[in-house]
């Protein structure tokens, strides 16, 4: 009786070994088989909302940065295209523009409107399309007539390791928050690069989100930094130079 119970023992344990080896092969390919939906998921395309009557245009400065190099990936310069186009809207009703651009400019100096300067179009610009991590296009600080009462400020893009002066700027004040684009270098106003700036932007953007990890603000939200730049509202503002000039 004792021989066979250890038998029977011997079988149940073996039963038991051999239920645990299938069981385990079989969550290895449900695993193997998941795998990849998972990475799906986590890695889906970005997209953005583009209005209808800006898709066009969207379009068209995608051909412009593609154009820059063969080198020039599409799919980012889309992506660069759309992102831009997105932003500058939700901006615009951010910012509430009204009037012409130097009449938002004197409701921001007076308190009316909390941001909506043309270095701030550009900051927040910079930041949303920086956030992008694009590996063919690079993105420069313009300036034109830096330290005056008629200073305005772009962004540039170029292919990567292109010179600032051939890329095509992204210019959103002049059109009271409707984004422009065209060559820098054809631009009536003679823009200048001012790498240091751009990175204390960054820089400046990356503390801010760095502290706070359960949810970050808009661009927008941010402090307003209209002591360090000059606002084109008339000849008798005086401000201090930029940060990186």
């Amino acid at each position: 009786m004792k021989i066979v119970s250890q038998a029977f023992s011997k079988r149940a344990m073996k039963w038991q070994i051999q239920s645990l080896t299938y069981l385990s092969a079989a969550l290895l390919i449900f695993e193997a088989g998941a795998r990849p939906a998972l990475g799906d998921q986590l890695q889906q395309p970005i997209s953005f909302q583009v209005q209808k009557g800006d898709v066009a245009k969207a379009e068209k400065l995608t051909d412009e940065l593609a154009a820059l190099s063969s080198r020039v990936n599409r799919e980012e310069a889309k992506l660069l295209a759309e992102c831009a186009f997105a932003t500058v809207t939700k901006l615009r009703r951010e910012y509430r523009m009204f009037g012409t651009p130097i009449f938002n400019n004197f409701l921001i100096y007076h308190g009316l409107r909390k941001r909506g300067y043309c270095y701030q179009w550009s900051e927040d610009l910079l930041i949303a399309i920086d956030a992008l991590r694009l590996k063919s296009l690079e993105l420069h600080w313009g300036e034109y007539d830096p330290n005056t009462w008629r200073e305005n400020n772009c962004i540039v893009v170029t292919a990567k390791g292109q010179p600032f002066n051939r890329g095509i700027m992204l210019e959103c004040w002049r059109h009271l928050g409707h984004l422009y684009f065209g060559l820098v270098a054809s631009d009536y106003e003679h823009y200048v690069e001012n790498s240091g700036y751009a990175r204390s932007v960054l820089a400046k953007s990356a503390a801010t989100n760095a502290h706070q990890p359960y949810g970050e603000r808009s661009a927008s939200d941010q402090q307003p930094s209209g002591a360090n730049h000059r606002a084109p509202i008339h000849k008798s503002i005086v401000a201090n130079r930029k940060t990186g000039d």
